[in-house]
């Protein structure tokens, strides 16, 4: 290999973000070993492709690092929202996880790939009468109660059917940890959860320690997504933690569950760190139990809710080059044959993401272009401002660290089918998750 192709391949390496990732002899991006040109081939595209090994390995993080720092009988819920589908629920439960789900959709797929739904908590800030008698009738392990109105609903559905119901109760603890207005939850204007700060948390726990048919196991909080920081967790926990000394003192009520949610980042670019998340519980536990130890409290069960931790880095997502567009003076288009309707997050957040040209990985970066998707809508978009190797019409790009709130908020619109999505097995061979859609399952519920 010459200085120059060494130079360059050393250089691509070095911006593959995560160590699933690398360059075959063929100048080809690999994800788990497998050559995504190869897969593009045989799947076509859009495609997506998981590395069940990264997947596994992260939740394995999770469930060790927890149980060795909080102790027994604290454990990780997957968060179904980043991507829901049978396969995860069948790792979640192949590797001890609980789950929380936030619509009956998520709760009815967890339960038909055989996960136990006395292992899933059961999210949302309205949740409907049929998603509170599904949960019920399925045998949840707990609600999580985001207002007065829907606990109402809870006790009396579970009243009727002769069972007593475990929840938690969402509290808002007042945290802004500085990340984007929309995936920020914690702040006490937040349409989730019960202010801890205008009181109207005392008022909740009184009125549920007066229901006949639900059991106060705890409290619930979650400050937002995408955090590269400690501190706004161990902010949070200090004042759930504070809050559970004043129930105790109030009440006479101490809660056994203090559930964190999640919100820890993840890389998708260069710039932003690689998160040691064993070593982020560690720290966020020794400030519980110094806190706990202080306030005299029982140490609470911990709870967590990673979801893009889990699965974010485990993915990527191929497209195959329409073609190029330069405007003189202005900037210059390469389009590829998916965009928004697979991946909205720029659209919606303007969202960071790596870029490759995966089928030519060791030519140089020369094509400074904007990735614009196939959509009907300017600000179908996937990123701007990307160095490639000026691109040729039937080329693999290939976006990075695409699992988390990619294909589970995809849409039909323009109607295209949603992609497939295949995984590289522990084993190295690969298999489909979720089929391609056809033009037949467009047009499947028309009427």
């Amino acid at each position: 290999m010459n200085a120059a192709v060494e130079k360059t391949e050393k250089s691509a390496r070095g911006a593959l973000l995560h160590d699933n990732l690398g360059i075959n002899e063929s100048g080809h991006l690999t994800i788990a070993g497998a050559d995504t040109v190869e897969l593009a081939k045989q799947y076509g595209t859009p495609l997506m492709v998981m590395d069940e090994a990264r997947i596994r390995r992260n939740m394995r993080i999770y469930r060790t690092a927890m149980e060795r720092s909080f102790g027994k009988g604290s454990y990780p819920l997957y968060a179904s929202k980043a991507f829901s589908c049978k396969y995860i629920y069948r790792i979640a439960k192949e590797e001890g996880m609980g789950v929380d789900v936030v619509s009956s959709g998520e709760l009815y797929t967890a339960v038909n790939a055989g996960f136990d739904a006395s292992n899933a908590f059961l999210h949302g800030n309205n949740k409907t009468d049929a998603d509170i008698v599904y949960a019920i009738e399925c045998g949840i392990g707990h609600i999580v109660v985001d207002n007065m109105v829907e606990l109402d609903r809870i006790d009396e559905i579970a009243g009727a059917r002769g069972v007593v119901q475990p929840i938690l109760l969402r509290l808002t603890p007042g945290i802004d940890p500085h990340t984007h207005a929309a995936i920020t939850t914690g702040k006490v204007d937040s349409k989730f959860g019960i202010a801890i700060e205008t009181g109207q948390a005392d008022d909740a726990v009184a009125y549920t320690l007066g229901k006949q048919n639900v059991r106060l196991d705890g409290f619930h909080c979650h400050i937002g997504s995408q955090i590269f920081d400690v501190t706004p967790f161990c902010d949070a926990a200090r004042l759930m933690i504070k809050y559970i000394v004043s129930a105790r003192e109030k009440f006479g009520y101490e809660a056994d569950i203090l559930n964190l949610g999640g919100g820890f980042g993840v890389r998708y670019i260069e710039s932003q760190p690689e998160l040691d998340y064993a070593d982020f519980i560690e720290r966020i536990a020794g400030f519980i139990r110094a806190e706990v130890k202080n306030s005299g409290i029982k140490m609470p069960r911990v709870l967590m809710e990673p979801g893009r931790s889990i699965v974010a880095d485990s993915c990527l997502t191929l497209y195959t080059v329409g073609g190029t567009k330069v405007i003189p003076g202005f900037k210059s288009y390469v389009s590829i044959d998916g965009g928004m309707p697979d991946n909205p997050r720029y659209a919606l957040y303007e969202s960071d993401y790596t870029v490759k040209l995966a089928s030519r990985m060791r030519d140089g970066d020369d094509f400074v272009c904007t990735v614009a998707g196939r959509c009907c809508e300017s600000g179908d978009l996937i990123q701007e401002n990307v160095p490639i190797p000026t691109p040729r019409r039937g080329d693999i790009l290939a976006v990075l660290v695409t699992g988390a709130y990619n294909y589970s908020m995809a849409s039909n619109y323009n109607r295209i089918p949603r992609p497939a999505v295949a995984a590289v097995s522990e084993n190295g061979s690969v298999h489909t998750v979720i089929r391609r859609e056809t033009f037949d399952d467009l047009v499947h519920l028309d009427v």
